[in-house]
């Protein structure tokens, strides 16, 4: 059995880098992402150096763009790697935008620097189509005999261009050996995305566990209840305020806000037809862009709405905010007028970025609405507010003591992440299931319930699985 070593998102949520060992002189690593929330360390620029041996990695796969799996990638490049960054189409024209944004704020100011480490990046990224195995390692040139390694991308539908990876190896003595990399996996009836569909079969599975103790409630009611909770603001006379990443739920979002606001002009809703819907992110913004660019990706649902002639991601309530200038005019604008609005910026975590403006200005007002739509990580302000502040509780932001009184909803029907079920059912509708499964990528709970579910699913079907936590 093949071995992997994992190098972050293993005992953690975040810092997702799992190297594939296929024999003492070739590897593959999957992802090389940034540690968040508590994963991350006091000395965090210890934590980002690549102290691990690169010189046996053939090629470096990326699963999808999201910072908690390619966030160290300008450390894996400083520390010498020059193989290829495999990864689908959508993910080759979003990744130079994610890293140019994280150089930016982790790296470096030096635009002569950056633009240097771009060049580099683009031409080490090799871009493979869904369902088509790409060859990584092939040896049998070499004496008539080796190893042979190839991978297959397919989608995930956690964000535009994500991809859970599989790996076909075979041996020298002709023994084979299937690995799938789950990637962060998508929920079903996800907005713009097709679901994920199980692979045929695998030997060893690298499973993600974010949400392995947990049901998401009414996914296909989620628009009622995003609808609900804005109605809600609205009649207190405030702004929402919806933390979110740049990539994936911000588009989700809008596809959603842009089904309400269709729904409200038909039926005469004035109410809905004048709400301001605000993206204030200059990258989400761009990534919006691409996401529109990049529509054949898109699901059927979303394929139907572009053929009647509507525009999902560009409609006429949405307004985008720039310049810093024009962020800091906004929050006061919202702040002192209350002015019904919805606004969407990252952080999604509220680990930085704009969004935290809004909360240091709104957060002790309860005029306003804080809707959490994704998971917050422990140790994150967002998970401070999302915990303390239906008790009237208080949250720490720049050093500063804020009361909450705004009020405080989640709706996990948004999750662009798998529930418990779906982990399964990842599972289960594989042909030959896997008879070793490696839990990644969730806290000790979440790994611990979904061990006991799977030993228990595979109990009933009388299969062996060694689960490795």
């Amino acid at each position: 059995m093949l071995d992997i070593i994992h190098h972050g998102g293993a005992t953690g949520v975040t810092g997702s880098c799992h190297q594939l060992i296929l024999n003492t002189q070739h590897s593959l690593l999957v992802d090389c992402g940034l540690f968040q929330g508590e994963d991350a360390r006091e000395d965090s620029f210890q934590q980002l150096q690549i102290e691990f041996d690169i010189s046996t990695i053939k090629a470096l796969v990326i699963t999808h763009v999201h910072i908690d799996h390619v966030g160290r990638l300008p450390y894996l490049l400083a520390a010498g790697f020059k193989g290829p960054i495999l990864c689908s189409i959508p993910s080759a024209i979003l990744l130079p935008l994610v890293i140019e944004d994280a150089l930016k704020i982790g790296f470096t100011r030096n635009a002569q620097l950056i633009q240097r480490f771009q060049a580099q990046l683009q031409s080490q990224i090799v871009s493979v189509p869904y369902g088509k195995w790409h060859t990584v390692v092939d040896e049998r040139k070499e004496a008539g005999q080796g190893i042979t390694t190839r991978i297959k991308l397919k989608r995930a539908g956690h964000i535009l261009g994500s991809s859970y990876v599989e790996v076909a190896h075979q041996q020298a003595n002709g023994s084979k050996e299937r690995v799938v990399f789950s990637g962060d996996l998508g929920a079903p009836y996800a907005p713009l995305l097709p679901a994920p569909k199980s692979p045929y079969s695998c030997d060893q599975l690298v499973l993600e566990s974010t949400y392995g103790d947990r049901q998401h409630a009414g996914r296909r009611k989620r628009r009622v209840t995003l609808k609900n909770a804005i109605e809600q603001a609205l009649i207190n006379g405030g702004t929402v305020m919806v933390p979110a990443f740049s990539i994936g739920r911000t588009q989700e979002l809008l596809y959603e806000l842009e089904g309400i606001i269709y729904e409200a002009k038909r039926s005469k809703n004035s109410q809905w037809q004048q709400l301001e819907i605000i993206v204030d992110s200059p990258l989400a913004a761009r990534f919006t862009r691409i996401y529109r660019q990049l529509k054949p990706y898109w699901d059927k649902e979303a394929q139907r709405r572009l053929r009647s002639g509507r525009h999902p991601l560009n409609f006429e309530n949405l307004y985008t905010v720039e310049s810093h200038e024009a962020h800091e005019q906004t929050v006061q604008y919202l702040a002192k007028t209350g002015r019904p609005a919805v606004v969407i910026a990252a952080s999604g975590m509220c680990a930085g970025g704009r969004i935290m403006n809004y909360l240091k200005a709104m957060l002790s007002d309860e005029r306003h609405q804080v809707l959490f739509v994704g998971y917050q990580g422990a140790g994150t302000p967002g998970r401070a507010i999302q915990q303390y502040g239906p008790q009237g509780g208080w949250v720490e932001i720049d050093g500063q003591r804020i009361d909450i009184k705004a009020g405080v909803t989640t709706i996990s029907g948004y999750s662009a992440h798998a529930d418990q079920k779906d982990l399964l059912n990842f599972v289960k509708r594989m042909r030959r299931w896997p008879h070793t499964i490696r839990l990644v990528h969730g806290d000790q709970t979440a790994k611990n319930a979904l061990r006991d579910e799977l030993d228990a699913m595979y109990a009933r079907k009388s299969k062996p699985l060694t689960v490795i936590n």
